[in-house]
Parts: structure tokens; sequence; C-alpha cells
């Protein structure tokens, strides 16, 4: 099946990637996109034992901006479902609590992806310390579960130069978002402002979609790499699939 269809980066960070896949079906690329968003388990925190809390947040509040921190998530041969990963927090104030604050006692698989993420402002005198576990769960039930923060897709579109427009025609602004494929070449709509008429000025162009062709835009919220997370998901599609057709074998 991987002969069927075409896989290119056209854009890549550690976290934010545009990819481009040829020969898929638009239900297959919507499986995918509900795969990354729903079906790829991360860890967030999920119970937490306060201590001390004496800042102006009760502690359910607290305890959903703690759940709401992204934790980086190892591989499943590296931590297993059920296992359970401790993090703490003791800060007094007058300070500012943030997610780098949170220690885990699995420092090397499991850490906060950002170290800056506020949780509360403490005042003179004021002091927040509690203890919080963080477990794996999927997107499909909770959303602090969603390692794919922004995850879409757009058909590519190929862009034809027709000519030049007729002497007297007025050049009306013609926007298209995505990536766009001219003579071959993939170029991201944002390199000219979205608008055709700044790659393209005093041209008639036509702009039509590439059938079985879709850009994904992929954002993770750091639990994991934009491949783990792909990968991860196109997995979970084929597990399920494996079970489907062992289900029906009777």
């Amino acid at each position: 099946m991987a002969s069927d269809y075409d896989v290119e980066f056209v854009e890549r960070t550690e976290r934010e990637a545009r990819i481009l896949v040829r020969g898929i079906t638009p239900a297959f690329a919507n499986g995918i996109r509900r795969a990354m968003v729903a079906d790829v388990p991360t860890l967030a925190i999920d119970t937490v034992r306060f201590i001390e809390n004496s800042s102006v947040m009760f502690d359910e509040q607290l305890g959903l901006r703690l759940g709401l921190v992204p934790l980086t998530t190892p591989t499943p041969e590296e931590f297993g479902d059920d296992d359970v990963v401790t993090l703490s927090i003791d800060v007094e104030g007058p300070a500012t609590a943030y997610s780098g604050d949170l220690v885990s006692s699995e420092p090397d698989l499991v850490k906060p992806a950002d170290e800056n993420v506020p949780i509360i402002q403490l005042k003179d005198d004021q002091r927040l310390e509690a203890e919080a576990d963080a477990v794996y769960d999927h997107g499909k039930k909770h959303a602090k579960h969603q390692g794919g923060v922004a995850v879409g897709y757009r058909h590519l579109q190929r862009v034809t130069v027709d000519g030049d427009l007729p002497e007297f025609e007025d050049e009306e602004t013609q926007i298209v978002r995505g990536v766009i494929e001219d003579d071959g070449e993939l170029i991201p709509t944002s390199e000219f402002g979205h608008d055709l008429t700044e790659r393209y000025p005093g041209k008639d162009v036509t702009v039509e979609d590439v059938p079985n062709a879709f850009v994904f835009h992929v954002e993770t919220d750091g639990s994991f790499a934009v491949e783990e997370l792909v990968t991860r998901a196109v997995g979970s599609i084929d597990d399920r699939a494996a079970e489907l057709e062992d289900a029906v074998q009777l």
C-alpha cells in the first residue's frame, strides 16, 4: 500500500509542518486528521494533591490549569500505558508559578514541553505546593490529551498562467490559502501574502484542485515532534484496520 501514495514535507519545524500527501481519498485524509486529534495518546496531569494553596484561586481552578500544561510524551516502548509519573511544584510568593517549576519524577522522559506557561501569580505570604499524577489517555476522552492542537488539510491547488489580462480589465484580488503547485514547484501561499495577483501581476490564471492530493497543516503542543504525531496517527489507523480484518474473519 505504501507505493500507492506519496508523502512530501513542504515546510517543517519540530512542532509545525505542512505535509503534502498524494494518492489518498478525501475520506482517508479526514481519517488521518481525526486520528492525529483524537487517537494518539499523550501524557497529561489527571490528579492533583494540594499540600498548601494560599493563592486567590480555588484548588479546582489550579487543577484545571495544571492539567492543560503540555508534557513531553515518551514512546510506548519507554513508558507503558498504565504507568504514572508524578510531578511536584513548590513556589512561594511574591513570584509567578510557571510550568517550568514542575519537577518530574522521570525528568529524562517526562517534563513540561514549555517552561514559560504561567500558572498563578502569588503575592506576599502566598504559596503553592502540590503533587500531581500524569497519565496516558486519548484526545477523544479529553482535550488535554490532544497532542495535535491545530490539524487541518486542504486540497493542493494547481495554478496555470493562461496569459496576460486583457488591456482594459482591472486586476482583482484573488485569495488562496495553503500550497499551490506551479509547473511542479510547491509554494506556500504565505510567501506571496495569499494573493495570486501578487505572484502573477497582470496575468490571467486558472486555479484547480489537484485530485487526491492534500496538504496537511499540523501543529503539536510539544508532547512530541510532528513526525512522531503523524507516524502514531497512521499507526493507529493501521491497528484498527487489522482489528476489523480479524473480526470479520469468520
